[in-house]
């Protein structure tokens, strides 16, 4: 793709950094073909090339230029940020790099309304303080028939109690991310997670002072406040790093796929650019961990037909599509086959609450596909799209970890 920027644009880190991004795009559409959002709407604009054609023109233009506008945005509000496109593109296009930094640039031009300003702060206060969280979904939760409609569809039932975590007792050590919102939607996945890992030998070393990983706030476009989140948790885990943590481990994998990126977000920071990739390359899914030790030990036992919803973090971010359902089915569980499993189910961290209907449509369309094969249970390995497909009151939905741990006992 040509671009048209004028040299004193070269000279700016995102534009040069932008352009790297564009001129790999070679205008195939191949990308169309497996975007949700471009399937449900058959908009141009409302597919990655399309957006790529709007940011290239956002970034070309000037300051002033009336052709940026409310529906520049909406375009790219819409999208999911599911990666499927990356994984289609056949030239390798970045296209996630250059969202973050078109989103960014519009941000920056044109103010969003009051309402849209006031929502997007409200979730980045209430989602990212776990303690926080967990006392305004407790509050939810008692008076759930005063919650305003929107909110109150997407409030869950009380989670299930999460048992005892056992004592750190092996040599071989790991950290796990706690999360945001998981300790208070689902407090049972990360206790559930140290018990299996506990039967294989690996204790887990807890650090309170790590909090959200900052995916929330940088994809709300609060980048800097996200970008400190980061810092913090590497700050929090580098005592643990240097004596010799092994891994430090994510059940949630949107959480996962941000980590495994401060390395590259942080690699123009002096400070923290070597701190930030070697915590990236000790970041790894809990199924990365799982699949490289002796599952026969852990004696599972269960009769139970799953269907496995992988989440495009595990699968388009992560690239670790099919790794869960081989470790699910070498432990014994019978799954049941998902069509179209590469589409989002429209949970995308807050879409679901910033673009409702769409993410209605999308984990409507999902459902279908999952339930298909009549299982017992949907299993998945993201928190937010746990939540969101717990939301429809359908099929029950656990973390896959939950029910590994529930079979041996």
């Amino acid at each position: 793709m040509q671009t048209h920027f004028t040299d004193a644009d070269r000279q700016k880190p995102h534009i040069q950094e932008a352009e790297r991004v564009l001129r790999t795009c070679v205008h195939c559409g191949f990308c169309n073909a497996t975007c949700p959002t471009y399937q449900l709407l058959g908009d141009e604009r409302d597919g990655p090339r399309g957006r790529i054609y709007l940011m290239k023109e956002l970034l070309e233009s000037r300051d002033d230029d009336d052709q940026v506008t409310e529906e520049t945005r909406l375009h790219l509000d819409r999208c999911l940020t599911c990666l499927n496109c990356e994984t289609t593109c056949p030239s390798g296009v970045e296209y996630h790099k250059l969202l973050n930094i078109g989103r960014a640039e519009i941000e920056r031009r044109v103010p969003r309304p009051a309402a849209e300003r006031a929502q997007r702060y409200a979730l980045r206060k209430m989602l990212v303080e776990p303690q926080r969280f967990k006392a305004l979904l407790a509050l939810g939760q008692t008076f759930k028939p005063l919650v305003p409609g929107k909110l109150r569809s997407k409030m869950p039932p009380k989670p299930v109690d999460a048992g005892q975590r056992p004592s750190n007792q092996h040599s071989r050590q790991v950290l796990m991310l706690e999360g945001c919102v998981q300790p208070g939607l689902s407090p049972n996945t990360n206790a559930a997670t140290a018990r299996v890992l506990d039967r294989l030998g690996i204790s887990v070393t807890p650090v309170s002072e790590a909090g959200c990983c900052g995916a929330v706030d940088f994809h709300l476009n609060a980048q800097q406040d996200g970008l400190a989140r980061a810092r913090a948790n590497i700050d929090a885990w580098w005592p643990h790093v240097e004596q010799g943590a092994e891994a430090i481990v994510q059940t949630a994998s949107g959480c996962g796929a941000f980590v495994k990126e401060y390395g590259e977000m942080l690699k123009d920071d002096p400070d923290y650019a070597d701190k930030a990739e070697k915590v990236s390359a000790l970041a790894k899914d809990i199924v990365e961990v799982l699949r490289d030790e002796p599952l026969d030990t852990l004696d599972v036992h269960s009769n139970q037909r799953l269907a496995f919803h992988c989440p495009c973090t595990l699968q388009h971010a992560q690239k670790l599509n099919g790794v869960v359902e081989g470790v699910l089915t070498k432990l014994g569980f019978a799954l049941t086959p998902v069509q179209d499993a590469h589409l989002c189910c429209g949970s995308a961290g807050t879409y679901s609450i910033t673009q409702p209907e769409l993410a209605t449509q999308l984990r409507d369309n999902k459902l279908n596909a999952l339930e298909a094969g009549n299982p017992e249970m949907i299993v998945t390995a993201n928190i937010g799209c746990q939540t969101h497909l717990a939301g429809a009151n359908r099929t029950p939905v656990r973390h896959w970890m939950e029910i590994v741990d529930a079979a041996l006992h």
